[in-house]
């Protein structure tokens, strides 16, 4: 059982900056391919990013391409998404999750383990 909790979260005017972290509990870390998702109220979840076990492949939603950064470093245990240019539409509560499997999915039901969210909040 993978233990992922996500922080960074927060209040932040259009135009700034968050950047989110995930750790995960789990030594075998560098198995799993991590992606981000995030669901806004009455709203289903959706995909963010994608990064692969070693971090050799990436895939973004078209709507935060060119804005939001997904990394990890597996010595950590933590896989991270740098969030800039925040829009108000950013607004969310952003999970990380965990996936077993080797080929790139979106689908949320596609993912193994989930952390318990932290909220994103786009104001001015």
């Amino acid at each position: 059982q993978v233990q992922l909790v996500e922080s960074g979260g927060g209040l932040v005017q259009p135009g700034g900056s968050l950047r989110l972290s995930c750790t995960a509990s789990e030594r075998t870390f560098s198995l799993y391919a991590m992606g981000w998702f995030r669901q806004a109220p009455g709203n289903e979840r959706e995909f963010v990013a994608r990064i692969s076990r070693v971090g050799l492949a990436i895939v973004y939603a078209d709507s935060v391409k060119g804005r939001f950064t997904i990394s990890r470093d597996n010595a950590k245990n933590t896989v991270y998404l740098q969030m800039n240019n925040l829009k108000p539409d950013d607004t969310a509560l952003y999970y990380c999750a965990a996936d077993k499997e080797a080929i790139p999915v979106r689908a949320p039901g596609e993912y193994d383990y989930w952390g318990q969210g932290t909220q994103v909040t786009v104001s001015s």
